[in-house]
């Protein structure tokens, strides 16, 4: 598990290999992760979209772009926090996703950015 404070948001990843949907004969690995949304500010915030690079271990990088999370663009007050779960496939045993979510300050409306810290992705038996 990993945290990470970063504009009054913490965030926590924790990561999980899906040996069930994964197919290492094809070279599909499947991850899945949980993270949580902690709101250490004094005012309420909304997530409104992400921002993922995610990276295999042969070297390909991509990125993905979306509004909120997992269909949802969820409100926090202060001290409130938000759970969800989702999915990464890589081409490779290894791998690390890293990020950024666009909050908004809902006194002011204004914007900001919480970087999600680096978090790896790697199948169990690569870790021996």
């Amino acid at each position: 598990m990993i945290s990470k404070i970063s504009e009054g948001v913490e965030i926590t990843v924790e990561t999980f290999y899906q040996s069930g949907y994964s197919n290492p004969t094809t070279n599909e690995f499947m991850f899945a992760y949980r993270i949580t949304i902690d709101n250490h500010n004094p005012f309420a915030i909304q997530l409104l979209t992400r921002h993922w690079v995610i990276y295999d271990s042969n070297g390909e990088q991509r990125e993905v772009d979306g509004e909120g999370v997992v269909g949802e663009q969820p409100v926090l007050k202060q001290g409130e926090h938000y759970t969800y779960v989702s999915g990464c496939n890589l081409r490779t045993e290894m791998g690390k996703m890293q990020g950024h979510y666009t909050m908004e300050n809902q006194n002011n409306k204004q914007l900001f950015k919480v970087n999600i810290p680096a978090f790896d992705l790697i199948v169990p038996s690569k870790m021996n």
